[in-house]
């Protein structure tokens, strides 16, 4: 007998055998695209020049002339690629190099020791050095987590300097566009009057002029708002017309009302939805999608309320966080495919970000979660570039989704079945698979794994290496039970899957 091997969209790994059975149960590096399994493009470098620290934000964006320039923030200073050259812009003043590694945010057993009062939070922070960035023109404005913000002018002989009339201290930075111009918002600051820092403050310059911070200035409409609630404030993005401002504990609305004492109103849409670290969020159209520090993911529209998003392969992300490192997860999104991405740190691999979760949101596969083992410390979607740029915690600089190998070297994919009942009925004999495979390049490895019971062992596995055009994979292994594991490591390396057909024989009950 013929039995096609046709499953819907999206991995289901965190069941049970019985309730995951007929769908797609792990994999690395294979996402799905019109209902099947495919392996992901691979990268190749941009540069062959390596960052000095760790990449924690990337921002690309055009001159007046349409130059793609690209700033990376590390936490030892500001880079910026153009043209093929690499620039130093990390300024000489003001800037100060941070932590590498996250201690935990304020709180119990976190911070220096001896730091505070017995069983209070610590005063300080200690969180890897992230970046804030923004389009002023064609100028940069950059904000290390925690120190002012700076601007660059677009040229490559300068440094970048300390933006005049900024907030001391900022948490996170953002460039709002307005019908008649911009403004820059601090979020989480210096207090205007008292200089203090309020980690619930936000502060904007003026329209269409960004060193103008004081709100008491002839002409001026910069303005300071604090939002209600405790907690302090991670970061923001905009959202349309709206101005989006997560707390670690909740979601805050920010709309533009005009009005001339406070032109922005600032409402909690939500609660116990918090954003885990600062690049934890991203907005596609008119949708945000983030990580809460309770592990979840969740998606908010303006109109609507925050809610959470199913995870089906949630486990890990959630159990193997590692610990205090939060503040390095990553959202990105990637347009070509409609899906977002997360990648984070898992404490099985090190500190540094090492696996992802990416999620399509958009099409004929909205719904269906993949994942892989990769390392990337910082990652933005294309456009203006003409592919996804990432880095890796060692400094070097891909462009993503650009050929089918890992800047020429082999990189590994995979993707398995659940355990599942060909036939509930009997025991069958699997003599073969008749491989379905689209563009395949590079040896690809089919094997077949048995058991007799959900909870039993195995009883048969074997393994078939198949080279492009590989008309049947020869197999004998019988059981109740069957996964399939499909596989790739050359370069180069991938395929698309269809729906490979076994050819079965019975082999009497079991």
């Amino acid at each position: 007998m013929q039995i096609p091997l046709e499953l819907p969209p999206g991995l289901s790994g965190d069941d049970t055998t019985f309730a995951a059975g007929g769908r797609w149960a792990d994999g690395s590096n294979v996402r799905f695209r019109l209902g099947r399994p495919e392996t992901i493009g691979g990268w190749e470098r941009l540069t062959n020049a390596t960052l000095a620290g760790v990449c924690r934000g990337i921002f690309p964006w055009t001159d007046n002339a349409g130059v793609l320039d690209v700033a990376f923030g590390t936490h030892t200073g500001l880079s910026l690629w153009r043209g093929g050259e690499m620039f130093d812009l990390t300024p000489t003043s003001g800037f100060t190099a941070g932590a590498e590694h996250g201690a935990g945010s304020a709180g119990f057993g976190t911070g220096a020791y001896g730091v505070g009062g017995f069983g209070l939070a610590s005063a300080g922070d200690y969180f890897p050095l992230s970046w804030s960035f923004g389009a002023w023109g064609q100028h940069l404005l950059a904000s290390p987590r925690g120190q002012t913000i700076f601007a660059w002018t677009n040229n490559t002989a300068q440094k970048a300097v300390a933006l005049a009339g900024a907030p001391a201290k900022v948490t996170h930075m953002l460039v709002a566009p307005l019908g008649g111009g911009y403004q820059v918002f601090a979020l989480g600051c210096s207090e205007e009057v008292s200089g203090t820092f309020n980690p619930l403050c936000i502060r904007h310059s003026s329209i269409r002029d960004n060193t103008q911070w004081s709100t008491t200035a002839p002409g001026s409409t910069a303005r300071e708002y604090v939002l209600t609630g405790g907690g302090r404030i991670v970061a923001g993005r905009m959202c349309g017309p709206y101005l989006l401002v997560w707390t670690g504990d909740a979601l805050f609305l920010g709309a533009f009302v005009g009005a001339l004492n406070q032109p922005w109103r600032f409402e909690r849409v939500g609660r116990n939805c918090g954003l885990i670290g600062p690049n934890a969020a991203v907005v596609v159209g008119q949708t945000a999608f983030w990580a809460s520090p309770d592990r979840q993911f969740y998606r908010y529209a303006p109109g609507g309320e925050p809610e959470p998003i199913p995870c089906p392969i949630r486990r890990d992300f959630a159990e193997e966080l590692a610990a205090s490192q939060g503040d390095k997860v990553m959202a990105s999104s990637n347009a070509e495919f409609g899906e977002i991405r997360f990648d984070y740190p898992d404490r099985r691999d090190g500190f540094e970000n090492s696996r992802y979760l990416a999620l399509a949101v958009s099409g004929a596969d909205a719904g269906a979660w993949h994942r892989g083992e990769m390392a990337r410390s910082a990652f933005v979607d294309a456009g203006p570039s003409a592919y996804p740029i990432a880095a890796t915690p060692g400094g070097a600089i891909h462009l993503h989704e650009k050929g089918r190998s890992a800047d020429g070297a082999p990189f590994s994919w995979r993707i398995e079945t659940a355990d599942a009942h060909l036939d509930p009925e009997q025991t069958l004999l699997i003599r073969g698979l008749w491989p379905d495979f689209r563009d395949q390049a590079g040896p690809v490895t089919v094997e077949a794994v048995a058991r007799l019971h959900p909870q039993g062992p195995e009883t048969a596995r074997q393994a078939v290496t198949l080279a492009p055009g590989t008309a049947k994979a020869d197999l004998l292994i019988a059981g109740r039970l069957f996964k399939l594991r499909v596989s790739g490591e050359s370069a180069p390396t991938g395929c698309r899957i269809g729906k490979p057909m076994f050819d079965a024989a019975p082999a009497g009950a079991a």
